[in-house]
């Protein structure tokens, strides 16, 4: 169980309690942009992205009987949507900062159909919400950056 927990707060920033989904956020941000720094993330960047959401779902799907529906300490659903609003965008620090704010945006007001992926049962219901909006805020990012 240990693991599922430690995953679960990506090493434990969820039991800061209020803000931890920020702060899981920015720190997959600084992860990124020194991953990634002036380069566009390909494969490698999809495949840990996918990666995060299968271990996400798995140990949502375990923690959820202990600590209750979609409980605040489960961050790793905000780490998994940034690393989507990142997907095949360039790693400068200006798309990372614009991503953050976007991706933070849709996860907290929840719209378009964001709210309603939060009904699905275990660790889908607590990841799906936040990969729908990763992908909400990749999409209007990549057309950003393609209008410019």
């Amino acid at each position: 169980m240990w693991f599922h927990k430690l995953t679960a707060t990506v090493f434990g920033i969820g039991y800061i309690g209020k803000g931890a989904g920020t702060v899981a956020a920015i720190a997959c941000c600084i992860c990124w942009y020194m991953a990634w720094a002036g380069n566009y993330p390909g494969h490698i960047a999809v495949i840990i992205t996918g990666l995060i959401i299968a271990v996400g779902i798995w140990s949502g799907n375990k923690v959820e009987p202990i600590w209750g529906k979609d409980h605040g300490s489960v961050v790793i659903d905000e780490v998994a949507g940034m690393c989507i609003s990142l997907l095949f965008i360039p790693a400068t620090l200006y798309n990372i900062i614009v991503a953050l704010m976007l991706f933070r945006i849709f996860d907290i007001f929840k719209p378009l159909f964001i709210k309603n992926l939060e009904t699905l049962k275990g660790g889908w219901g607590v990841m799906m919400d936040d990969v729908l909006a990763g992908i909400y805020a990749n999409l209007l990012l990549q057309a950003y950056i393609w209008m410019r």
